[in-house]
């Protein structure tokens, strides 16, 4: 009898069990899960494979090794793209953080229709981006823009067509830097700039002293995705430029599309992808490696 009645004392207790927060959590989170593993990670595996292989992207794959990372480190078009992701990576880490931390704090001593600058500043970037590339391909046009006026080609010639590019990307870009900067500067505590102006800090001295170290997770945070999205950036060149003039303004990306869909040498795309994959995960695991010395998490 004593073993009959402890079945449902038994069952009882691993409902209870089932009930934790824990259990919870992880019941919600196995669907998110599947489907993150069915778009990314299978994809992700399938790509890397392909990188070993001569593959057209339609017929058989045939296992050629390395060979598509020697003939990328081989590749004049390739080292040209990621030098163009590099100065790309810089010019956004200095000119959007910069304009975005300088904005947000000018904003923090506005106290009339903040909200109304916030949203103007923002529009840019919710604004679908071959909408926006596209007006402005209108706006720089040498035959009926601004382009006319002055008389260059701003999308036209190498040597104005990348700065011109990363110029309409950050008209995009450094609004939400803007916002989201505004919103951890709003949290930093008021008492510490009272405490700052009674020293005779003045609002330069506050930004350096204060704000700075206060916000410094979510500005850390920002240029690692800086860093990560200027990497994978493709749209507005693609749409303004296509890579050109001359691949002036090839980047990793357009290389990448060029060579799957207009070449057809998926195999040799996927490794750049990887290549792509890799860097974007050596600045991740930086990222991780300050949060944890910094102690952010706790």
């Amino acid at each position: 009898m004593s073993a009959i009645a402890a079945i449902p004392h038994r069952r009882r207790g691993i409902l209870a069990r089932l009930r934790t927060p824990e259990i919870g959590g992880w019941a919600f989170m196995v669907p998110l899960l599947l489907i993150n593993a069915l778009v990314v990670f299978v994809p992700s595996v399938l790509a890397v494979a392909a990188s070993f292989t001569d593959w057209d992207g339609i017929g058989t794959a045939s296992f050629i090794g390395l060979d598509n990372y020697v003939a990328m480190s081989q590749d004049p078009a390739f080292w040209n793209a990621f030098g163009h992701n590099v100065l790309w990576t810089v010019f956004f880490l200095v000119v959007p953080m910069a304009m975005g931390l300088f904005g947000a704090f000018t904003l923090t001593r506005v106290r009339r229709f903040r909200m109304v600058f916030r949203v103007v500043y923002f529009i840019p970037y919710i604004v679908a981006s071959v909408v926006s590339a596209s007006i402005w391909r209108l706006l720089l046009s040498p035959d009926v823009g601004l382009g006319g006026l002055v008389g260059l080609n701003f999308l036209g010639d190498p040597q104005l067509a990348l700065g011109s590019v990363a110029f309409i990307n950050n008209w995009a870009w450094w609004g939400f830097l803007l916002v989201v900067f505004l919103a951890a500067m709003q949290g930093v505590d008021p008492r510490l700039y009272e405490a700052a102006a009674l020293d005779g800090a003045g609002p330069v001295r506050q930004f350096v002293s204060v704000t700075l170290p206060a916000i410094s997770p979510t500005f850390v945070f920002l240029g690692l995705m800086t860093i990560i999205w200027s990497f994978l950036s493709f749209d507005y060149v693609y749409v303004l430029t296509q890579g050109g003039p001359a691949g002036s303004t090839d980047v990793l990306s357009t290389l990448l599309y060029r060579s799957a869909f207009g070449d057809l040498k998926a195999g040799y795309a996927s490794a750049v992808g990887v290549v792509m994959a890799a860097i974007s995960a050596v600045f991740v695991g930086a990222y991780l490696v300050i949060r944890r010395v910094r102690r952010w998490d706790v």
